[in-house]
């Protein structure tokens, strides 16, 4: 126990914590904003049954706009806005506006693209027993893709990891400001190793969960 003299274990616990509540909160809503978001895109694609060349490229041009930012750059330049939002731009909630602002346009990309991989031959099926566009979607489109988006939350959820430790340069809590302030700051090595060994632990149990969901899902 002498190796992390540094270390305060109850401090390690809470920002443990916030990480967490900051990965729940911000996989949630990009779910939520990123799959109705990724289903668009494929919908108004080229060559697809709602093709919209003018919406496609609009949205495109947004998701490419929002990925290409570096998440450092975004978590600054929407301090204006997740003040507006939460009423605070530090800890746990002034953290998840940035986070899903970052993260959506890249799980709507990622789901579009498992979309791509369903067979059109089964949506020309579903289309032909003369099922509504809604249907399509629910019935057709999203349970063939589902292991596919099942892996898409899976490397989003991995991403938003490194983006909550990321957040910690502006104040927003868990592992990544614990390992700047103390860790960077202060030169405690001990801290810096403990916080990043959590940090592959929890990268590990996503990528174990989410890797055993998609072989549940799979066809055999």
């Amino acid at each position: 126990m002498n190796y992390f003299t540094n270390v305060d274990w109850y401090d390690i616990w809470m920002a443990t914590l916030d990480t967490l509540l900051m990965l729940g909160g911000s996989l949630f809503f990009t779910v939520l904003l990123g799959l109705p978001l990724g289903v668009l895109l494929f919908m108004t694609g080229p060559k697809q049954m709602f093709e919209r060349k003018g919406l496609y490229a609009l949205l495109s041009f947004c998701v490419n706009v929002l990925r290409s930012l570096p998440f450092i750059i975004l978590l600054i330049v929407m301090i204006p806005l997740t003040l507006l939002i939460t009423g605070t731009s530090l800890g746990v909630a002034g953290a998840i506006p940035p986070l899903v602002a970052g993260a959506t346009p890249f799980f709507a990309r990622l789901v579009e693209t498992a979309l791509r991989e369903v067979d059109r031959g089964i949506i020309e099926a579903t289309q032909a027993m003369g099922a509504s566009t809604r249907q399509i979607i629910v019935s057709a489109l999203l349970p063939e893709a589902r292991p596919g988006i099942i892996a898409a939350i899976t490397v989003t959820a991995i991403t938003l990891v490194s983006y909550t430790a990321m957040a910690g340069v502006v104040g927003a809590g868990g592992l990544g400001d614990l390992a700047i302030r103390y860790g960077y700051q202060r030169f405690q090595t001990d801290v810096m190793l403990v916080t990043v060994v959590l940090l592959l632990i929890l990268v590990q149990i996503l990528q174990s969960l989410g890797d055993r969901l998609v072989v549940h899902y799979s066809r055999k």
